[in-house]
């Protein structure tokens, strides 16, 4: 999986980034944020900036260096580099994010208030993310807010990369998680999934703690 990963990116197959950021984050998180974001499997997503603004000290962790960099050149951004978690980190010089480099199974040492998942549990075949799951709960803290994003489609027609991840498999890693809403993102699907002639493209935002916003 790692070589087709920094294939995707030298080759820019990247039909699953959203250049406006995605909407269920805008609308969901809280407005003001002091937390400690984890953002796993992040790509270049702006989704770092939407969180930073709005507060929070945001951490990345991306296997692609040129997804990274990517990141700062396009959004103009000078970073530092430094190491956290055990692996190489690119840290921005005026707004808390940081992006680390490297395997993300290889990250640790490290405790997060808060997830933001769009794109890490749906680019995982169903035998990684178990191990995805109970490591990304190493990360956090006891009581730390999630918002995961997941999608639902017909795999028989078209297969993931992302994938499709049922909400009772979501429910074995994160059985506290509450399904808030979803939206048929068809418009916004990697194009495979459309010339595969699928209709329903279904996004789905999970949160915890259940009584509140992440």
């Amino acid at each position: 999986m790692d070589e087709d990963w920094f294939a995707r990116w030298r080759e820019g197959r990247t039909g699953w980034h959203e250049a406006e950021g995605n909407a269920c984050l805008k609308a969901l998180w809280p407005a003001t944020d002091d937390r400690r974001v984890l953002v796993p499997l992040c790509g270049k997503t702006q989704d770092l900036v939407l969180l930073a603004a709005r507060g929070a000290d945001v951490t990345g962790v991306e296997l692609s260096p040129l997804a990274a960099r990517a990141f700062f050149a396009e959004n103009g951004l000078r970073y530092s580099v430094g190491r956290l978690g055990g692996l190489r980190c690119y840290r921005a010089d005026d707004r808390p994010v940081t992006i680390c480099i490297g395997d993300y199974f290889a990250f640790g040492g490290v405790t997060f208030d808060a997830l933001y998942d769009r794109g890490a549990l749906v680019a995982l075949p169903g035998r990684e993310r178990p191990r995805y799951a109970a490591h990304t709960d190493a990360l956090l803290a006891a009581d730390a807010g999630r918002l995961v994003i997941t999608l639902e489609y017909d795999q028989q027609r078209a297969d993931g990369p992302p994938y499709s991840v049922a909400a009772d498999e979501v429910r074995t890693y994160w059985p506290g998680l509450r399904r808030v809403c979803e939206r048929n993102d068809i418009d916004n699907a990697p194009p495979k999934f459309r010339e595969a002639g699928l209709a329903t493209f279904t996004e789905v935002a999970w949160v915890a703690p259940a009584e509140s916003a992440p």
